[in-house]
């Protein structure tokens, strides 16, 4: 049997069974000359919103953050200034340099309609867009690719789910395309042909071999040389491979408009440290992916906006583990070339103990629905009337906050 390469491969792949080159896949077709670009990344474990951006200049803060708190900027290990009350932890230095760039606006005291403690309902909320847990089987992301503009899209997948599930923030009634990293061993040329000559028959199964074929494709694209090598590099990774497959996806000029993947370890019960320690670890990484995604989109980063968000916060006072407990008012970013940044979003409660919601969390005060509207109307174009009826059903209250994407 003659060995062929694997880009022929999955272009003989692709005409088996289906009539159809595998690119029809990810040939959204749509686009058009409309090339912007959204990416969510939820981080699970609810994010201390008060580290990451601590406010400095409340006259509360360190009192009640005791060893945890992040000192004001000027100091060792000091926050990086935002204004006169916020900063950013100082793990997060590409991020405070997109600010300075007005490429990221920092929210703070958001939360979705959740108020009790649960990590698993309150990101179901987070995901599900209604007011309660486990009341849908869809997300509103995906929802809110069906209410994509045509001219946006009018493919088959106009959205692309990175990470060993689709979260429940991407399912739904539109079809999405799907990568998940694997440490399974590279099969050769050969053994490739073979797979392809036994699904030659199943249109069914020709079409799904092509398609996990051209996944990998991308993948190994996005890791830069496109050989066996980076393929192994990619599928055994973690967080900087997923992102650098996601901006793999989002850069093509038939790429999916919406990339969506998530991290894990943001609960921060015990041994949180402040300016460095655990959390600060995680922020660092947070960051480094943030740099990674904004190099590899290259260009298409000036027409991108990434939404960072968590399902709640923490608790305003430390516990006695060095941690900081289950809260409710958080922080998220929006960060990219798109986004109209350079400034913090927040109607500041205040951390005074008859400000605090039952007396122990940040109250939030904007609604995070809201922003998720404003980025979706101005960004991506999807009505008003879907994302009240549909995107998120019951939140007529919940107004798109406008001003956050560059007109």
């Amino acid at each position: 049997m003659t060995s062929i390469n694997r880009r022929r491969f999955m272009q003989q792949c692709g005409l088996v069974g289906t009539g159809a080159l595998i690119t029809a896949r990810y040939a959204f077709a749509g686009l058009e000359r409309t090339d912007s670009r959204f990416v969510c990344i939820i981080l699970r474990g609810a994010l201390d919103g008060l580290a990451a951006v601590p406010p400095h200049g409340d006259p509360d803060y360190a009192r009640l953050r005791r060893e945890l708190a992040i000192l004001p900027p000027g100091q060792d290990d000091g926050a990086l200034p935002l204004d006169g009350t916020f900063g950013l932890h100082p793990a997060l230095k590409f991020m405070h340099e997109s600010y300075l760039a007005k490429e990221m606006l920092v929210l703070h005291a958001v939360a979705s309609p959740y108020r009790e403690r649960s990590h698993f309902d309150g990101q179901d909320v987070l995901e599900n867009g209604t007011t309660l847990a486990h009341s849908t089987q869809s997300g509103w992301l995906n929802r809110a690719l069906v209410a994509l503009p045509k001219s946006i899209v009018h493919g088959r997948e106009a959205g692309v789910a990175l990470g060993q599930n689709i979260p429940l923030v991407m399912r739904g009634p539109a079809a999405v395309a799907s990568w998940s990293p694997s440490a399974l061993p590279n099969l050769s040329d050969d053994t490739l042909q073979r797979i392809a000559d036994r699904y030659s028959t199943d249109p069914l199964l020709s079409r799904r071999l092509a398609d996990a074929l051209a996944t990998d494709a991308i993948a190994v694209e996005a890791a830069g040389d496109g050989d066996m090598g980076a393929m192994a590099t990619v599928r055994n990774g973690g967080y900087t491979e997923t992102v650098r497959t996601a901006a793999g996806f989002l850069k093509r000029d038939d790429g999916p408009a919406v990339a969506v993947f998530d991290t894990t370890g943001w609960d921060t019960h015990a041994n949180e440290g402040g300016g460095q320690g655990q959390l600060a670890g995680r922020l660092g990484a947070l960051d480094s992916a943030m740099r990674v995604l904004k190099e590899q989109l290259g260009a298409r980063w000036q027409r991108t906006a990434v939404l960072v968000i968590t399902e709640f916060g923490r608790t305003v006072a430390t516990n006695g583990t060095r941690g900081t407990d289950h809260g409710t008012g958080a922080a998220a970013f929006l960060a990219g070339g798109a986004v109209a940044g350079g400034r913090v979003h927040a109607d500041w409660p205040g951390l005074a103990a008859d400000s605090l919601y039952q007396g122990r969390d940040l109250r939030p005060t904007t609604d995070l629905r809201a922003v998720i509207k404003g980025v979706l109307a101005d960004h991506l174009g999807v009505a008003d009337k879907a994302l009240e009826s549909t995107v998120f059903p019951e939140s007529a209250a919940a107004k798109p906050l406008r001003g956050l994407i560059r007109g």
